[in-house]
Parts: structure tokens; sequence; C-alpha cells
């Protein structure tokens, strides 16, 4: 792990019911910058992002906060300085947005002004069991980034978000990963690479690439995590990708 480094992780192992979930895994991710992290089902990408985040321990390795062991924060400490969004969240209360906002906060009057400035303010007084799942991303990442923290870890946060929300959710993370951490897992590939300074593409548990996104899109071995032939269709400025299966004799 990096000493300059926001949040580094270092030979991560992890396996449950004989299962590998992460192996040997090490990552220095700086004091800001956008990173997404991308690869296919059962990478171990929400894994990772929960051992980053403090909410799962590794069997072996460690995780870092700026030079300091995780495991050695309170609850608390964490909370301040990593601000995590699950894939799914549901509250132990039936609790308003606007409550779940406040919580956050130690000024009440704070959690009205989070919410307007998310175009939530409408929202306020509905309980999170009303919400639509859309909705409910928008909640929990107003929440979550209420405190400003300096790390944001968010697991496919724009899911269940249409079309328009998820790209204006997906600009607005890469927007802030130029003050500060942001580390997200993605599954829209083209978003990824347009949108991300840094992509961290992962297989079997394991690192399988990472760089800029320049470097990675060509690359064969990004059609090998897959598991697919990659069509590289050029639209100035950008790069989409669109997946072809692989002939018979590529995959035996």
């Amino acid at each position: 792990m990096s000493a300059t480094a926001m949040l580094g992780a270092a030979h991560l192992f992890l396996q449950r019911q004989g299962r590998v979930l992460l192996d040997d895994i090490s990552l220095d991710l700086p004091q800001r910058g956008a990173v997404a992290l991308v690869g296919p089902n059962g990478a171990g990408k929400s894994t990772l992002l929960q051992v980053l985040a403090g909410q799962l321990a590794p069997e072996r390795g460690g995780v870092a906060l700026q030079g300091r062991p995780l495991r050695a924060l309170d609850v608390r400490a964490r909370a301040r300085h990593i601000g995590y969004m699950p894939q799914r969240f549901e509250p132990h209360w039936d609790v308003t947005l606007h409550d779940l906002v406040q919580m956050r906060l130690p000024d009440p009057a704070q959690a009205a002004q989070v919410l307007v400035q998310a175009d939530l303010q409408p929202l306020a007084a509905r309980r999170w069991s009303t919400l639509s799942g859309g909705e409910r991303a928008r909640g929990m990442l107003a929440a979550v980034l209420a405190t400003d923290p300096p790390v944001l870890l968010a697991d496919e946060p724009g899911a269940a978000l249409d079309v328009q929300h998820r790209l204006a959710l997906v600009q607005a993370l890469a927007r802030r990963g130029r003050e500060r951490l942001v580390v997200v897992v993605m599954h829209d590939l083209d978003l990824a690479f347009e949108c991300f300074d840094r992509v961290v593409v992962m297989h079997a548990g394991r690192v399988a690439m990472d760089g800029v996104p320049a470097d990675l899109l060509h690359a064969p071995q990004l059609d090998e995590v897959f598991g697919v032939r990659f069509q590289r269709i050029a639209v100035a400025p950008h790069t989409l990708l669109r997946a072809r299966s692989r002939p018979q004799e590529e995959t035996t």
C-alpha cells in the first residue's frame, strides 16, 4: 500500500463456503479521482467494495485509510471519511426521506437544504416503503453525500434509474472525482469507459486489468474477461462496445 493513497488495499483474500471471492487483491486509490469497478457477474466487485468500506473483514490482507488501518477506526470515524452506498438498502424503520438524511447531519435544518440541492424536496415527507427504486437510489445517494465524505463507494447506483437519470448520476459522480475519491461498481461498460478516469476490471476475484480507459478499451484481454468478442464502434469522441458471441472454436 502506498503511504500517499487515500484508500489502499493490500493482498486481500476472502472466501465463503469454499468459494474464493477475493484472491490477493492490492489497490492504491488516490486522494481524488473517479474509478469505475467493472467485471462479469461473480467477479467480486461488490465484495471488494464492502471490504473497502469496512463492511466485510478479509481473511488475509487489509485496508488502510490515509495510511491508517481501517480496522483501527471506530464506526463513526469510518462514516465520516467513507460514504458507502450499497446496491440495496432497507432501513430498520420505515422513516421518511427527510428523516433518513437528517440522521446523518449534526444540524437538522441542513436536511431540507440537502434535499433541495438534490431536487428531492417533493419526496421529503414520503416514507421509504413508498418510494420507487429510482427514488430510493437518489435519496440514498443524497443521504450518503450529505456529510461530504472524502471517499464515496457506490455499488451500481444507477441500476434502478431510467436512462436520463442514470446518465446524469454517473456524470455527477465523475465530476465529484475532481475533488474527492469516487469508486463506483458499474455494469454499463460504455459509461464506465466514457466518464471515469480509471477503470479496474475484475475477474474471478482478481484484478485482471487496471488503467486509464484509452489503454484498456482496445485490449484483447477485455474480451477474454467478459467471454465475448467486442466490436469497437467509433462515435466521436468516444468508442462504444458492442458485444458479440465468440466463435465456438474460441470457447472450447
